[in-house]
């Protein structure tokens, strides 16, 4: 009897409370000088919540719960029973067997919403991330079986689609012209209540979190729980602004915290996604870093501002453009730049085809570079389709591994190349190769480079079994990749 294991999807990263403070120091604050209640209703107007009740039943009918289905590890079902042990996480439930060995499956869900009349959806990757199935429940109860178009894992955004048409698609709004403090709505299914609809206030623009993670997020104190991951954020207009991704939390639920990837990015990725079935980065090969107070004042700054170059990649389009290590970028193509991740996320919507013109402080002097983006070295697309006449569509995407990583899982420099995604359709998953994967020998052939395994595939078999050694979360282990 397999174990079941139900999961509410949303990555961790003010309370309402908080507004009644802000609300009573305001009263307090009138009352006080004497300003008349005409002047008070006001302001108390000014904290008061926008009323989205028309809003909520015009875009409910193109909001639609993902169900997610997945066949657990030994390993993984190992690690859920000890995190289960150790913690309560809100409503997720866990029927511990006898025999640890025993298979599960895992029920996890999430939020999705049509974008396009003809079946086109809008998710977050980590939502459907390792799906053995796929279905969505639209609000007239109606579910649907779901093909992945593709997903991206740094900017965390799925495109799904369903066979039809005539589905009511969301009007998509401009991110860019949110403003901090404008009402906005979430619609989702927390810890499974399908339909919730939550609202707040944006609370801050453009944050990032790490390098993995390639969106500027909107910060808002909109209510989301495990469940509401993949759903949209309006605005008052009932436009789509930003797709509901992760909260910031010690207990696994809200705390006041919560981000959504803009839909201006969103959509570009769509774009690329539906269009190449992949999406295409571009290169700079900086390592930019803040600038604080001191640094400012040692840089002969005005103010902190720019970012900061702590490494210039070597032949890589910043260098040949004139960049070096400690040079200041203060504007790249005209916009100003204030922190580290304004320029990341400029670099991040690029294409590896566009040109660059950065004004730069270099030794207390300013100057202008200029060049042109590439493609990340390390980020390469392994599909044999592409480069062979048998059509072989491995669906691999594949980088070099950094020294961190080697020296996680113990091998050395000439060694492995590490798995970033898997297309769940290609012939990689279904001999069941894993993102996360690290490839050291492919047909009888060791594996040191992502070059090495665009080779390795020119010499594939037409059909038949070959071999693939790989380390998995520190296990070495032998895969059988069928060709057919």
């Amino acid at each position: 009897m397999p174990i079941t294991i139900f999961k509410a999807r949303t990555k961790l990263s003010m309370q309402h409370w908080l507004r009644r403070s802000a609300l009573a120091l305001a009263v307090g604050t009138v009352m006080a000088t004497g300003i008349t209640a005409t002047t008070l209703t006001s302001a108390q107007a000014a904290v008061t919540t926008a009323d989205f009740s028309n809003l909520v039943q015009q875009v409910t009918p193109a909001v639609a719960r993902v169900n997610v289905t997945k066949t657990v590890s030994e390993e993984e079902l190992a690690k859920a029973q000890t995190a289960e042990l150790l913690r309560q996480f809100f409503g997720d439930r866990l029927r511990i067997p006898d025999q640890a060995t025993t298979p599960a499956v895992e029920h996890a869900y999430g939020t999705a919403f049509f974008v396009t009349s003809d079946g086109y959806m809008l998710t977050n990757h980590h939502v459907i991330e390792g799906a053995d199935k796929i279905t969505v429940t639209l609000n007239d109860r109606t579910e649907l079986d779901v093909t992945l178009v593709g997903s991206d894992e740094r900017s965390d955004v799925a495109v799904l689609k369903v066979a039809g048409s005539k589905f009511p698609a969301l009007p998509i709004g401009d991110s860019n012209a949110l403003k901090v403090g404008e009402p906005v709505l979430a619609i989702g299914s927390p810890f499974g209540f399908d339909y919730s609809a939550s609202a707040g206030i944006v609370s801050a623009k453009s944050r990032s979190f790490s390098r993995e993670i390639s969106v500027p997020f909107i910060q808002t104190d909109v209510a989301l729980n495990p469940g509401n991951s993949g759903g949209p954020l309006f605005n008052q207009r009932g436009e789509v602004i930003g797709i509901n991704s992760r909260i910031f939390s010690g207990t696994g639920g809200y705390m006041g915290l919560s981000f959504s990837i803009p839909i201006d990015a969103a959509m570009d990725i769509y774009e690329q996604i539906k269009t190449n079935g992949e999406v295409a980065r571009a290169y700079m090969g900086i390592y930019p870093q803040d600038i604080d107070r001191n640094l400012a004042e040692a840089y002969n700054l005005a103010r902190p501002q720019g970012a900061l170059l702590t490494r210039v990649s070597p032949d890589s389009p910043a260098q040949k453009a004139g960049l070096k290590s400690g040079d200041i970028i203060l504007q790249y193509n005209d916009v100003q730049i204030m922190r580290a991740s304004d320029l990341l996320n400029l670099l991040n919507r690029a294409k590896p085809s566009d040109t660059f013109r950065a004004q730069i402080q270099r030794n207390g002097q300013q100057m202008t570079v200029s060049g042109k983006l590439t493609y990340a070295p390390d980020d390469v697309r392994a599909q044999g389709g592409d480069q062979q006449s048998n059509d072989i569509q491995l669906g691999l995407r594949l980088r070099n591994l950094t020294a961190d990583e080697q020296a996680e899982i113990s091998v050395d420099k000439s060694s492995g190349i590490l798995v970033t995604t898997v297309d769940p359709t290609g012939l990689a998953a279904r001999s069941g190769i894993m993102a996360g994967d690290v490839i050291t020998n492919f047909h009888q052939k060791p594996i040191r480079k992502v070059a090495d395994f665009s080779s390795a595939i020119s010499s594939l078999p037409k059909k038949g079994v070959v071999t693939i050694e790989v380390i998995r979360q520190g296990v070495p282990g032998i895969i059988g990749l069928r060709i057919e």
